[in-house]
């Protein structure tokens, strides 16, 4: 298995190409020679069922590989009750919609710290998800993987340690590794071939080589100031990381297949081709 790379939602392109529908998606991937689409719940999950399994049954017949993005308002580590509880159902909602399309991922923003502290928050998250992976098993979607994301804010939960320790919790469970957010919230920590290294290696250390193979990541150059994460950037930027090469180096190396969904602001298909392109060369 080779790795996968595609946009997060469409870019600016797939309108100027004259696509209007989500159900173009597919055709329109196979133009830019993708072969993944990360479809966006971030604001609700409000694609039906049927619509879902006609997207996944058109993905299907392209060779897409189909994730989803669970709603942004997620907030695993809230001290509010009703809000954790609410975390589940949209948790569960998300994996109904990627299971009618066919695709077995979600990716899931923890939440934040608020006002207590990291290791209380961590411990709300983790709580959360052993009811939210009971959740998954009491409806038969127990072979939908959650995937936590590394996060780009300062106060938001989801330092690389702090995925690492919530994919402990079931074998189920993949991370996903936003690098421009870990890029991002540690003040351009990311600057070549050893920092790759370093979070490639930490996975595997924590998590084991069968995970690491298939992680999913998150990837653009991402804007940061002293809280972290300020905004995404395109490939083109020169003045914030991290650059895609030395990973695509690496991922070829160690012989891994991970999905690589980029987050580029509007040119994330055009972005996603350029890494799949040196990821070939090699």
């Amino acid at each position: 298995m080779a790795a996968l790379f595609g946009p997060a939602g469409n870019s600016e392109s797939f309108t100027k190409m004259g696509y209007k529908h989500s159900l173009d998606v597919p055709e329109y991937l196979v133009r830019m020679g993708l072969d993944a689409f990360e479809y966006q719940c971030g604001r609700g999950v409000n694609i039906g069922l049927d619509k879902a399994a006609e997207l996944g049954k058109k993905a299907r017949d392209k060779n897409i590989q189909l994730s989803l993005h669970a709603p942004y308002y997620i907030s695993m580590s809230s001290v509010e009750e009703e809000k954790r509880l609410n975390s589940i159902n949209y948790i569960l909602a998300s994996a109904s919609a990627v299971n009618a399309m066919g695709g077995d991922r979600i990716v899931v923003h923890t939440g934040s710290c608020g006002k207590i502290s990291r290791e209380e928050a961590l411990s709300l998250a983790t709580h959360t998800m052993h009811l939210a992976l009971d959740a998954l098993d009491n409806a038969g979607l127990s072979h939908i993987h959650i995937c936590p994301e590394t996060m780009g804010k300062v106060n938001q939960l989801g330092t690389l340690d702090e995925v690492m320790e919530l994919c402990l919790i079931d074998e189920r469970l993949i991370p996903c590794i936003d690098f421009g957010h870990l890029n991002a919230r540690d003040q351009g920590v990311i600057r070549g071939y050893d920092d790759f290294a370093f979070i490639l290696d930490t996975i595997e250390n924590k998590l084991g080589l069968d995970r690491l193979k298939i992680f999913h990541s998150h990837f653009s150059k991402i804007e940061y100031s002293a809280g972290g994460e300020k905004r995404h950037l395109t490939f083109e930027d020169t003045v914030y990381g991290p650059d895609f090469e030395p990973l695509m180096e690496l991922v070829y190396k160690k012989q891994l297949s991970p999905t690589f969904i980029c987050e580029s602001a509007g040119t994330q298909a055009e972005d996603s081709k350029a890494m799949k392109d040196y990821y070939c060369s090699l």
